[in-house]
């Protein structure tokens, strides 16, 4: 299995290179094309949160297998503000940029797993999984 790949996240730069990672990992993993660009609009959404809200993260793309399943893992971790309250934030059209409000949704709905961890003060870490049909 390959090792996880990290992406340093500050700038809009850094949400391409994110996107391109999990699309390409994706790949090598058997997911169809479709598969592989929700994987990598799943990124696009919680990079784009880090470069936002917490100015600067990293983003880590890894295979993962269970139960003979093969899938992939991408966590989003900032040490910014964190989020007070996670509940609403998940809601869509909450925003606190300005925005849409669609980011966290979005990237849940896309996803098979997803979980968010936040401590105000200490930052906010995302975790998503999308298993290979």
């Amino acid at each position: 299995m390959q090792s996880p790949a990290r992406v340093v996240i500050r700038s809009d730069a850094d949400i391409v290179t994110a996107r391109a990672t999990g699309r390409a990992l994706a790949g090598e993993l058997g997911f169809n094309s479709t598969d592989a660009t929700v994987i990598a609009t799943a990124v696009s959404e919680v990079a784009r949160n880090i470069v936002q809200h917490a100015g600067r993260g990293e983003i880590v793309v890894e295979p993962i297998r269970e139960e003979g399943r093969v899938g992939i893992r991408i966590v989003a971790r900032d040490y910014g503000p964190g989020i007070p309250d996670v509940e609403q934030a998940l809601q869509p059209g909450y925003s606190t940029a300005n925005s849409l409000g669609l980011g966290l949704p979005g990237a849940k709905r896309l996803m098979d797993e997803f979980e968010i961890v936040s401590d105000l003060g200490r930052g906010t870490t995302v975790t998503m999984k999308k298993w290979e049909r």
